[in-house]
């Protein structure tokens, strides 16, 4: 390992940048003996163990010396470190400072130890447990530049120094390829915790180019004390490249900064969280689980590096944060301590299931062991200590179906019943027997006939036949009434045939007068038609004095008298079906507009007031019609010219990404004038917009307006019309 991909020394911001994990086979050679790894889990159990503690020698640089220690792997379980510090002539000869501290890991990592060897030992097993169902937590603990960054998401430089993440992120989905038993569903969040405010780092609305552009992430708390993460995304990986591409663009949004320590230090802490969940085809129970891999940021001594300004603003809150998780950590170490201090940093309440809850935590320490950090090296392996004595109790996470707890509840009640057949010593059905129900009939209606009040039906302590006796008397009670209310219904139905009848009657002699009326209408008009007619026939013989001629005509006067001749009769037929016809009552009965009804209506209409305002609204609402028609179609064409445009921005962003990946080392212009041009486009389109959909609006109400009046003018002809028309039947009358 070169001194370069350890802590970010060597390295630089915009490298770092512009890194991107490929998933290509390679095979890597390890300088390091194998580690078996720990054992399966029981299915289905609750694992209890105390955190498993690892620690991490960093690589001395060369212009660094070298600090005194040594590994111990003897024993069997454990290893243990032992760090040596002289004492310093210069504090006199009296110095009861103390110059051994041992501590002890489950495993130690020297200098020589490659990533895939890490991977190995620590995360793979965690990596299983939560394929397997239960949750997981790797989190890397140090001061700056001990190589927390590198051991969990790796460097940079060559793909041997791939990190945790990147390789569990290969193994979860190489194991997922080959079981095909189960149904996985894989998710991914990326939150980043930077001065106490919580960033998702994967939000797809947002490709930001400063901290503050990206969602801000808040903490609720249900009724239960589960934490949720308000604003945080989870974006779904079905593939080892999706998921990657998705560490890459989280890493890219990280703070970091060059201090005296790093070169490029991680100023934040960030918590990259797989989200797994299993199903068996056909099964009912799924399983849930979910890997925290937690890059912490680094703590460090203000009085040694010297930082100031926004530097110095960081540490504090780096510094802060991370005596709250001791405080947390010192709490679950205490037997007898019943308040645990997670609320008081973000990270604590994030991570409350992993420290003294339902998860599988590991914890490594990364040790920079030069003579200059050795005191922070001692403060990483006693924090380290105080770790290792919380316990966790790991629980399979498994949701049942609603419908296999049915199931389990049949049975459970068809078990009930057969007890109580045991006890009772008859076996009970769902439903009586025929011979069961009849009697309970003739108990039933016993009870009801008997006048004695103190009269009791019994029918023994069974539910079955108490509700059968409830709802046979209701069925009783319901049929007497019943039969009532269908002699009351007849009685009244003969009252109303009657009145019905008697109706009928009225307006059939209602009809007969107004047809014998008519017909003496008829029969006066013939009668002065004769009338005119003899005395035209006498002035005529008075002036030819033709006799003859004259009795000829008092002959067929005579015989007209006596017998009517069928022309007359077709003329008064004539007349009497024209006086039918125009009589109102007919259409009245009828309950439609006759045909000379209508005829009179359409001349009525033409010869009206109103008809002028009916028909100039009528035209003028056609043209607003079309106005609104053109509108509409102008302002679908300014939205979709916006869409465009936004369009041509998203396609901008993803240019200069790309760029930015291309060339990581060249610095791009934060201003883009084509960008600036296209959202000064948008913004007087969208002016345009909102010009046009206001008109739009306004012509929709003048729209309804001369939709009411023409409605109102329609409905006053109509009644102005039948008043008219009843005044003429009435005349005829």
């Amino acid at each position: 390992l070169t001194a370069g991909g350890w802590g970010g020394a060597g390295r630089s911001g915009a490298a770092r940048r512009g890194a991107r994990w490929v998933a290509c086979p390679v095979t890597v050679a390890t300088g390091c003996r194998e580690v078996a790894p720990a054992p399966p889990l029981p299915a289905g159990a609750m694992v209890k163990e105390t955190i498993r503690v690892y620690a991490r020698v960093k690589p001395v640089g060369r212009r660094q010396q070298a600090g005194i220690y040594s590994v111990d792997d003897n024993e069997k379980t454990v290893s243990s470190l032992e760090i040596i510090v002289p004492r310093d002539l210069a504090d006199g000869f009296v110095n009861n400072k103390r110059e051994n501290y041992k501590f002890k890991f489950q495993k130690i990592f020297d200098q020589e130890a490659k990533q895939d060897v890490i991977f190995e030992s620590i995360a793979k097993p965690v990596a299983e447990c939560a394929l397997a169902g239960y949750n997981g937590t790797i989190f890397a603990y140090g001061q700056t530049g001990s190589g927390k960054t590198f051991t969990i998401t790796g460097g940079a430089e060559r793909y041997s120094d791939r990190g945790i993440i990147p390789r569990t992120l290969s193994y979860i989905f190489e194991q997922l390829q080959k079981d095909s038993s189960k149904v996985y569903t894989t998710h991914v969040s990326y939150l980043e915790i930077y001065n106490e405010c919580g960033y998702d780092l994967l939000d797809p609305r947002h490709e930001a180019s400063r901290l503050d552009d990206l969602p801000k992430v808040t903490i609720m708390e249900d009724p239960d004390q589960n934490i949720h993460l308000k604003n945080l995304s989870l974006q779904q990986a079905a593939n080892e490249e999706e998921a990657l591409n998705l560490l890459f663009l989280g890493d890219t949004n990280r703070m970091i900064a060059e201090t005296p320590m790093n070169q490029a230090s991680t100023r934040s802490h960030c918590i990259f969280t797989i989200h797994i969940s299993s199903k068996e085809p056909g099964s009912a129970t799924i399983r849930r689980s979910k890997l925290h891999l937690v890059d912490l940021a680094g703590s460090e001594r203000v009085t040694k590096t010297g930082v100031g300004g926004h530097l110095l603003t960081e540490a504090k809150y780096i510094n802060l944060s991370l005596h709250y998780l001791e405080q947390v950590i010192i709490a679950l170490a205490e037997k007898n301590r019943s308040h645990i201090p997670y609320r008081n940093s973000m990270m604590t309440s994030v991570l409350r299931d992993s420290l003294g809850g339902n998860c599988m935590t590991t914890m490594i320490a990364t040790l920079s062991m030069d003579k200059r950090n050795i005191d922070e090296s001692i403060s990483t392996c006693r924090f380290a200590q105080r770790v290792a004595l919380i316990k966790n109790e790991a629980v399979l996470n498994e949701e049942i179906d609603p419908r296999l707890m049915i199931a389990q509840l049949k049975k459970e009640i068809q078990d009930l019943k057969d007890e109580l057949a045991l006890v009772t010593g008859e076996q009970r059905t769902a439903e009586l027997s025929q011979e069961e129900q009849i009697r309970l009939n003739e108990l039933t209606e016993r009870f009801l006939e008997d006048n004695d009040p103190e009269s009791i039906l019994d029918v023994g302590p069974d539910m079955r036949k108490i509700k059968y006796c409830f709802i046979h008397m209701k069925k009783l009670m319901n049929h007497s009434r019943i039969s009532e209310n269908k002699v009351f219904s007849q009685n009244i139905l003969e009252e109303d045939t009657s009145m019905q009848v008697r109706k009928e009657e009225l307006k059939l002699k209602e009809l007969l007068q107004q047809r014998d009326s008519e017909i003496n209408i008829l029969v006066n008009m013939l009668k002065k038609e004769k009338k005119k007619a003899q005395d035209a026939l006498f002035q005529l013989n008075a002036v030819s004095g033709d006799s003859k001629a004259l009795d000829q005509c008092i002959s067929i006067n005579l015989e007209e008298r006596q017998s009517p001749s069928t022309h007359v009769n077709l003329k008064e037929a004539k007349d009497f079906s024209c006086s039918v016809r125009r009589l109102p009552f007919l259409s009245r009965q009828t309950g439609a507009m006759s045909l000379g009804c209508q005829e009179a209506f359409e001349v009525f209409k033409r010869d009206h007031a109103d008809s002028i305002t009916i028909e100039d609204n009528k035209q003028l609402l056609k043209q607003r019609f079309a106005e609104a028609k053109s509108l509409g179609e102008k302002v679908n064409e300014v939205r979709n010219k916006i869409n465009h445009l936004k369009g041509e921005i998203t396609q901008r962003h993803i240019q200069r990404a790309a760029l930015a990946v291309a060339s990581p080392s060249e610095e791009l212009s934060k201003f883009d004038p084509v960008e600036e041009k296209l959202r000064a486009q948008i913004e007087e389109e969208k002016k345009s917009y909102k010009m046009m959909f206001n008109h739009l609006k306004g012509l929709k109400v003048e729209i309804e307006h001369l939709q009411l009046l023409m409605e109102k003018a329609k409905v006053k002809l109509q009644k102005d019309f039948e008043v008219w028309w009843s005044e003429e039947a009435t005349k005829l009358q």
